[in-house]
């Protein structure tokens, strides 16, 4: 009875940790959406579209390896560097709102990342499938590891393979806060490219597509923050089993 009694606890001492990070998710995603939708209406002066600033913006840094595809949905917009394609929403397109080209350059931000080897973008890419894998054997790890420790005389080999599980796990919080660095990166230099090539010439339009990108970002923190709560409720279900067990 023990271990159920102990895991409620946890379920219910990390329920209320969780819920604040999922609000602010929640949060986060509305003002996204709002921000973006306010911004929309706003066309920019120059009579720029998405589409146009994104192959632009490819042009004035020097890449032309990049395609600039439509894609369907909102704010669907992504970078794909398998494919070498740069895929605009339907929202993003043809759109010539401040905030369809915000995001727009926001996605060429990436772009330049690569091109230029920024250190947080290459340390993401190459965390991928690490985080994919790990996300998948970390409980299996776990429970081996745990099995072992109670079966073998040395509890050695389990808590070798228990500290395996943890880190496997652990590489999903990681990819969360290496993700944080990289969006942030590409929003500034979103507003550096607008700023410089003169898309956006006024300053409520830069003020705007400044709000767009920053409410973009904190769905990122709250992602970090989540993850983060997670881990440590994985901590202690690990350490529940491995501690019970050297107590008896």
């Amino acid at each position: 009875m023990w271990f159920f009694s102990d895991v409620y606890l946890i379920y219910l001492c990390s329920g209320l940790i969780i819920l604040p990070c999922l609000l602010l998710a929640a949060w986060a995603s509305a003002r996204v959406h709002s921000t973006y939708n306010k911004y929309n209406k706003l066309p920019t002066s120059t009579d720029w579209t998405g589409s146009d600033t994104a192959r632009m913006l490819l042009e004035k840094n020097g890449i032309a390896d990049i395609a600039v595809v439509r894609g369907k949905g909102k704010l669907t917009d992504n970078f794909n560097p398998r494919s070498k394609t740069v895929t605009l929403s339907e929202s993003t397109y043809a759109s010539n709102s401040v905030a369809a080209v915000a995001v727009s350059a926001h996605e060429i931000g990436h772009v330049v990342q690569r091109a230029r080897g920024y250190a947080f973008y290459r340390l993401r890419t190459a965390l991928v499938p690490l985080t994919n894998i790990g996300s998948m054997l970390a409980f299996p790890v776990v429970i081996v590891g745990v099995i072992l420790e109670w079966t073998l005389a040395s509890s050695t080999a389990g808590n070798i393979v228990v500290f395996a599980g943890i880190c496997l796990y652990a590489l999903s919080t990681l990819f969360c806060l290496v993700t944080l660095p990289v969006e942030l990166n590409a929003s500034s230099r979103a507003k550096k490219m607008l700023a410089e090539t003169g898309v956006l010439v006024t300053e409520e339009e830069q003020k705007a597509a400044a709000k767009v990108l920053s409410a973009a970002a904190m769905t990122y923190v709250a992602s970090l923050l989540t993850s983060l709560v997670y881990f440590l409720r994985f901590l202690l279900y690990v350490f529940l089993l491995t501690g019970r067990r050297r107590n008896d």
